[in-house]
């Protein structure tokens, strides 16, 4: 196995440990900011942001956090300029990876950096839903034509996407190969296994590509009248969740008109918040100076978001309806982790045997810079925890024919109880629903919230 020399892991590993980075807890500040979204304080959850923000060089995670709590407040033109700045940072990855691939792979997969230090460059299932969602903010105003280029712009996400993931593995395998590392996430003891082969994660075809996402295409090149795009989106969303009457039957009605006094309306449920990340220490034997050394290397795993009762069901005029479900979020982030695994133990174990030999020939000839670089060795050695928490975790949908007027959605009481009074004036229309602990936020012009019998915390969003 090829190594590095000692003198550049120690000036490495200075240089690491002067970044703030390394020291960054996200999970803990998400879980500040998340748990003052919960009790509908947005102002509070955008202060925390702020502060533990106060750089000027913005990161990708402040744009998708604030522009989900921009979101939440009602502020959608804010959330949609937060994402903006977001979408910027994604286009410019995108620029990177489509200019040279292999390039960035190499960058991308140096063994040296801890991951946790890099410039966070976003999830694949997070770029494209900051599309989806930027779709569903326009939509929130009944801007489809809007909506449609977001749309536009997660289908060629995920083509350079799934492009790059296809070189990525294929690299990452030859990796292993050339260093002689056999081990696989299922080799680690002590590691939750269990949550990356669950059922719905291994039944996911990857991590990035959202029934919803297609679904919600589907619907608004419908609503434009180019049903020859419509068919292909509805036809993905099947392919993705297969065996969801919700999807076969839109290809079905797809050629059915609608009467001229009735709505064709779209019902978005989201509730909850995204997983966070957790380092976990798992022991394992490495070949350190012709010595075999147990040693704890840190690992991520998924923490799912418990804020939220499940439900899979709404009141829309009295009479229950059941929702869909076409999207988890937590899936995803275990797909993806799932997925990024072989990479991440190459990485993590070869710069641990790197380090430790390293270290070894620094202490037989310096002692203190062989200190230097045990400290920070400790200090880097957590996996990487950052996330998208405020993104929602499960989005839900029911599609109706309603009579334009006036129409009442309730919530279950185990998140609010409330009445979204909605009106319906257009003959496509996207009310947009977001359940977060006990609080329900309605966005847009057409939904206005209005405390239920039983609801003692109710956060009513309307546009600016």
């Amino acid at each position: 196995m090829a190594l590095r020399t000692p003198t550049l892991i120690a000036l490495g590993a200075v240089t690491l440990l002067s970044g703030c980075s390394a020291f960054r807890n996200y999970d803990s500040e998400l879980a500040q900011t998340n748990q003052q979204l919960a009790a509908g304080n947005v102002d509070a959850a955008l202060t925390l942001l702020e502060k533990n923000n106060t750089g000027t060089d913005k990161d990708l995670l402040y744009y998708f956090e604030k522009g989900e709590l921009l979101r939440a407040k009602g502020d959608l033109s804010g959330s949609q300029n937060a994402w903006g700045s977001a979408d910027q940072v994604v286009g410019q990855w995108e620029d990177a990876v489509k200019l040279d691939s292999a390039k960035y792979l190499a960058q991308f997969g140096s063994f040296i950096v801890n991951d946790k230090v890099r410039r966070y460059e976003g999830y694949d299932y997070e770029k494209v839903m900051l599309t989806t969602q930027m779709a569903l903010n326009l939509l929130a105003v009944n801007d489809f034509d809007g909506a449609r280029t977001a749309i536009k712009k997660t289908h060629e996400r995920e083509a350079v996407i799934a492009d790059l993931r296809d070189k990525e593995y294929l690299r990452s395998e030859e990796q292993a190969e050339k260093e002689g590392i056999k081990t696989q996430y299922k080799d680690l003891q002590g590691y939750p296994v269990a949550s990356l082969d669950a059922p719905e994660v291994v039944g996911l075809k990857n991590s990035y590509q959202s029934a919803f996402s297609h679904y919600l295409a589907g619907f608004v090149y419908e609503a434009l009248g180019e049903r020859d795009l419509a068919a292909p989106g509805y036809r993905k969303a099947a392919e993705l969740r297969p065996n969801t009457p919700l999807l076969e039957q839109a290809l079905v009605n797809l050629d059915k008109p609608v009467k001229s006094d009735d709505s064709d309306i779209l019902i978005v449920v989201q509730s909850g918040l995204a997983p966070a990340r957790d380092s976990i220490r798992v022991p394992l034997p490495l070949p350190i100076s012709n010595n075999v050394v147990i040693t704890p290397l840190s690992f991520p795993i998924i923490k799912p978001d418990t804020s939220t009762a499940p439900f899979a069901q709404i009141g829309v005029d009295g009479k229950q309806v059941d929702l869909t479900a076409l999207n988890s979020t937590t899936a995803m982030s275990r797909r993806a982790l799932r997925d990024d695994m072989p990479g991440i133990i190459v990485r993590t174990t070869v710069r641990a045997i790197t380090k430790g030999v390293a270290q070894k020939q620094i202490n037989e000839t310096n002692p203190l810079a062989g200190l230097a670089v045990g400290i920070s060795s400790a200090v880097l050695e957590g996996a990487d925890t950052r996330t998208w928490r405020t993104l929602p975790d499960n989005t839900q949908v029911v599609r109706l024919r309603l009579k334009k007027g006036e129409h009442q959605v309730t919530l279950p009481s185990a998140v609010g109880g409330s009445v979204v009074k909605v009106t319906v004036d257009q003959r496509y229309q996207v009310v947009s629903l977001r359940a977060v602990g006990n609080q329900v936020f309605a966005g847009g012009i057409a939904a206005h919230v209005m405390p239920s019998a039983g609801a003692t915390n109710v956060a009513s969003l309307k546009q600016p």
